[in-house]
């Protein structure tokens, strides 16, 4: 029995808010080796900059990421700095 390929997926679009916040986590991906991990912190924080999710520090803790190299606070800091960045933006 096999296994069908995985399905086609678009990639955002270069400009796009959601590939700037997806960025901004893969930054980070010294500290969050696991690529599922990313990928679901990039989708709670793309919510918190779009008013629906909590900030960093919060997200960091509700996701339970696996973080390595650093301290909780320490990435929370840096990708709050990151994502401010980002809101700036926005205005």
């Amino acid at each position: 029995m096999g296994t069908l390929p995985p399905p086609a997926t678009k990639p955002f679009p270069e400009n796009s808010l959601e590939k700037k916040v997806y960025n901004t986590v893969d930054m980070f991906k010294e500290y969050l080796p696991i690529e599922n991990d990313r990928n679901r912190l990039g989708f709670a924080l793309f919510k918190y900059v779009t008013g629906e999710g909590d900030e960093p520090s919060i997200t960091l803790k509700s996701t339970k990421v696996k973080v390595e190299g650093i301290t909780l606070q320490e990435l929370a800091k840096r990708i709050t700095i990151e994502i401010d960045k980002i809101k700036s933006e926005l205005k």
